[in-house]
């Protein structure tokens, strides 16, 4: 595969053909930052660590870290530095994780935020035709953040390239920059993680360049998935110790009829509707 940056690089921890890593992957995660995929698709790594029924996991990471947050030890680090860094720290959790490969596409932020290019497109079109996932994470439709939104839209517009027999059989777009607790519980997939703490240190605990430089995303990311796990039901004992939340973005993705922002605005109108009827019931509106 060719790609649009001249830094874009893949990883196989294993040491097997591109080819072969691509062919044996079943879980596909895109994510716009080195660490993303750790925090929002740890569901797919636990389901493919043990490679169970052939299962494999597959990361892809769409810019290149240059503009990331430092401090302390990374305070002088130059964008280039940082880009080098947080590249490794990446390659790091793929092989922790035991993941098939690790694209890392090189993107610059500004790039991934610009609708007119399509290189991203492409990009993931190319990596989408070689691995043929059936379940694929990656950022929910609903975040915050402007560089996640400019990896979900470009994902969908590739898996929409795909014939639709080989599209994914489901597509989850995942908690980083607004968790999802607000959604209705009846449409948000709650992804058990419970049981695995020490694997979820590890992947977590290589992005040293983001923890120790400012930002405690180890213990965040935990936290929320804890907290997930005991919110998630009001009238009953926790059956999970972590969950993470996730929207099935499947509809958006694989039907090219459905409008992306509809679909979107559906669940904040849902919850709008039960903000609205619980206030009503109890004022006697």
């Amino acid at each position: 595969m060719k790609f649009h940056q001249p830094g874009a690089a893949v990883y196989i921890p294993d040491g097997v053909s591109t080819e072969a890593a691509c062919g044996r992957t079943t879980h596909l995660a895109v994510g716009a930052h080195q660490d993303d995929l750790e925090f929002m698709a740890f569901h797919g790594i636990l389901e493919c660590f043990h490679h169970v029924d052939g299962r494999w996991f597959t990361g892809v990471t769409c810019t290149n870290g240059a503009g990331s947050a430092r401090t302390g030890h990374y305070g002088a680090y130059t964008d280039e530095q940082m880009r080098t860094v947080r590249k490794v720290e990446q390659n790091q959790a793929a092989f922790v994780g035991r993941y098939s490969a690790m694209f890392q596409l090189d993107h610059p932020s500004s790039v991934v935020k610009n609708p007119a290019d399509t290189t991203l497109v492409d990009d993931l079109f190319a990596i989408l035709d070689a691995t043929r996932p059936s379940v694929v994470y990656t950022h929910n439709l609903a975040d915050k953040h402007d560089t996640h939104i400019g990896v979900v839209i470009p994902l969908i517009q590739a898996i929409r390239r795909m014939p639709r027999e080989q599209r994914p059989a489901k597509v989850y777009g995942c908690e980083v920059w607004r968790a999802l607790d607000w959604m209705d519980d009846a449409q948000k997939v709650a992804l058990d993680v419970s049981g695995y703490d020490n694997l979820a240190a590890a992947v977590n605990g290589v992005f040293d360049s983001q923890i120790a430089g400012g930002k405690r995303y180890d213990l965040a990311v935990i936290g929320r998935r804890r907290a997930n796990a005991t919110f998630f039901a009001s009238h009953g004992t926790d059956k999970s110790d972590q969950i993470t939340y996730a929207m099935d973005i499947t509809a958006a993705a694989v039907d090219d009829a459905v409008d992306i922002v509809d679909f979107t605005l559906g669940h904040i109108d849902r919850f709008r509707d039960d903000v609205r009827a619980k206030l009503s019931a109890r004022l006697g509106r």
